[in-house]
């Protein structure tokens, strides 16, 4: 994979991705046969330089380059920017899976490879989160009517998790885990409301179908996603943009979690005041309620 970028420069680069389907077709019938198989398997061909991709292709450079140029993109770095975008978004269990080669202490290899990326993974949402957008979310969070958060498959634990923290805060937090709670959900937003979408990869169909139909209704909406290429950007007001690679099956949820947390401590201290107060009332129940496990208690 190429080495992660600025997040504003890959927000500036990301419009020369949108509507590209469109665009194919103002490709000749031979042009478009020509890059059909880059733009089915980017990952298969994001590292190659334009010479080594015109081989592959049985082509010339010269003719890449004017196809890229056709499909809108600046030069040949921009299109495999693109192309770095659709390998994330399009990305399956199995690609993931293979990208690492197996080796003699494979095991111990992956385990060590894991944590190495969740590391990376911090570190690139530490080094482009914006506090300032982050804070002006959580204010947005008390001023709503009601929050909806949608999400769905994996997401859901995230989904869960944001809804309980939220809910200590005494926010009127609502989460859609479901296509028909979401739809609900969603046919109901206000302009005084906020909705919050969560979805990696492709974009899950009722999660961003739920954000769009918020957004058409009046609601500020925030998109929670790892590609320029998802569509919760074209419905997002705001849109958080965090890498969840790993070298596992699924997707690492290290850099949402720490997002999260992030957003929770903005909320906290946002309403301090109000936050002590909840806090008082639950620091009696955390101290002698009936939660804790006591050796000899009964039912």
């Amino acid at each position: 994979m190429l080495d992660p970028m600025d997040v504003r420069q890959r927000r500036k680069r990301g419009s020369e991705s949108e509507n590209l389907a469109l665009r194919i077709v103002n490709l000749s019938e031979r042009r478009r046969q020509i890059i059909r198989p880059v733009l089915a398997n980017p990952r298969k061909f994001v590292l190659l330089r334009v010479r080594d991709l015109a081989k592959e292709l049985g082509t010339d450079a010269a003719t890449v380059v004017r196809i890229v140029r056709g499909l809108g993109f600046e030069n040949y770095r921009a299109f495999q920017h693109h192309l770095h975008e659709a390998s994330v978004a399009y990305a399956t269990s199995l690609d993931t899976m293979q990208a690492i080669p197996a080796g003699k202490n494979e095991t111990a290899d992956v385990i060590r490879r894991c944590t190495e990326q969740d590391l990376k993974n911090l570190s690139a949402l530490r080094g482009s989160l914006d506090a300032e957008e982050l804070t002006d979310v959580a204010r947005r969070l008390y001023d709503a009517r009601r929050v909806l958060v949608f999400g769905g498959d994996a997401a859901t634990s995230l989904v869960t998790f944001l809804e309980y923290s939220l809910t200590l805060l005494d926010l009127p937090v609502f989460a859609g885990i479901g296509h028909g709670r979401i739809v609900h959900l969603a046919r109901a937003a206000k302009k005084s409301d906020i909705a919050i979408a969560i979805s990696f990869r492709r974009g899950l169909r009722m999660t961003v179908e739920g954000l769009e139909q918020a957004r058409t209704n009046g609601a500020y909406c925030v998109g929670v996603a790892d590609s320029l290429l998802s569509p919760l950007f074209r419905f997002a007001h705001t849109t958080f943009l965090l890498p969840v690679e790993t070298p596992s099956f699924g997707v690492s949820y290290v850099a949402p979690m720490a997002l999260f947390n992030a957003l929770l401590a903005a909320c906290a201290n946002v309403q301090r005041r109000r936050t002590l107060t909840l806090l008082r009332e639950v620091d009696r129940e955390q101290r002698h309620g009936s939660r804790w496990y006591l050796d000899g208690a009964s039912d």
